[in-house]
């Protein structure tokens, strides 16, 4: 579905550099619509720790081309790193050279690192370096990006996650960090309601990106299995019987940042095919 009333407004995706992850997906959707697409990614390899393919600046510059060309938007491919204030700033600093106004904040960037491994056994500095990437970072970017969204309606999205709502084993870290990140984004929707900000957050289930292929892999390494039997396995959880796509969370970003979603903030909306259902 194309939201005609998102078509002239800005948007800027974090974690947004990889065609195959969710961002892109969040990009893309949005550039469908109309909206101006600002790609954010870290624009540099990643940690040696991290199981994430390098996002480097001409991929994400390509990728700002190209939805520009197929979208007749404007677009503007930015390098930096969440985890960060001095970058965040510099990044400010650069949108306001061709934007003056952000519409759509998707806070989407994200990592596990140390996992697979228990509370017991989870290296500290990984910890705390998966709650700054996946929770700090959303506080850092909505703080530094608000005064740039004041003075029109405007809509900031959080990816937080099923491991948010219902525990996983052996990745602690980064499900304390989303469950974090959807306390934030309801006491965000709260302050700053009165001011025409609505503040929701998806909670993706298993999708088909990247980081679940390598998630599929650790784990029919330590259960000695294949990685197909795992997702059959994990399908057999799943309600509707089988992994979702990054563009099933393109669609329910742009639901959330058009008027069709007006009256709804505060929320963590399940993305999951049926596995949490909650009251």
């Amino acid at each position: 579905m194309i939201y005609n009333d998102l078509k002239g407004k800005t948007a800027l995706v974090t974690g947004a550099g990889k065609k195959t992850g969710i961002g892109y997906a969040i990009a893309e959707k949005l550039a469908s619509c109309g909206c101006n697409v600002i790609i954010a990614d870290l624009g540099a390899p990643p940690a040696p720790e991290s199981p994430l393919q390098p996002v480097v600046s001409e991929d994400m510059k390509a990728i700002a081309s190209e939805l520009a060309k197929a979208y007749a938007v404007r677009t503007l491919a930015v390098a930096v790193d969440v985890a960060d204030n001095q970058a965040i700033g510099a990044m400010v600093e650069t949108i306001k050279k061709s934007f003056d106004h952000i519409d759509i904040l998707c806070n989407n960037a994200g990592a596990s690192f140390g996992v697979p491994n228990t509370v017991l056994g989870y290296d500290e500095a990984a910890w705390m370096k998966t709650i700054d990437v996946n929770l700090f970072s959303v506080f850092r970017m909505s703080r530094a990006v608000l005064p740039l969204m004041a003075g029109k309606p405007a809509s900031i999205i959080n990816t937080a996650s099923r491991a948010g709502k219902v525990p996983p084993i052996f990745n602690s870290a980064y499900a304390v960090a989303k469950a974090g990140v959807i306390m934030l984004t309801k006491v965000m929707a709260k302050e700053l309601g009165g001011g025409g900000i609505r503040v929701n957050a998806i909670c993706p289930g298993q999708i088909a990106t990247d980081l679940e292929k390598w998630r599929f892999g650790l784990e029919a390494s330590f259960f000695g299995t294949t990685i197909e039997e795992r997702e059959k396995e994990m399908c057999k959880t799943i309600p509707l019987g089988y992994i979702g796509l990054p563009r099933d969370a393109g669609d329910l970003v742009a639901f959330l940042a058009s008027d069709a979603s007006r009256y709804i903030t505060g929320q963590a909306v399940n993305l999951d095919g049926g596995q949490c259902m909650e009251l």
